[in-house]
């Protein structure tokens, strides 16, 4: 296997105290993925950390720009 054909889905999320958001890493699980984001969290910063999978922020905001009938805003 190389590279080229490993699987990180799960990524590392930062937003700092102006709401900007970073991505901070990727990881092969989401506990990979929530172990460093709860080791980047305890260190006390304003900053928030989170997990998400890729994909995951697309199909969230997808799911909100939708009317209750399922069409598009």
């Amino acid at each position: 296997m190389n590279d080229s054909t490993i699987s990180l889905p799960w990524l590392v999320i930062r937003q700092d105290d102006n709401g900007n958001r970073y991505r901070v890493g990727r990881y092969a699980t989401r506990a990979e993925a929530q172990k460093i984001a709860d080791s980047l969290d305890s260190r006390g910063h304003k900053q928030l950390y989170w997990v998400e999978r890729i994909g995951q922020a697309q199909a969230q905001g997808q799911a909100q720009a939708q009317n209750g009938d399922g069409t598009l805003n």
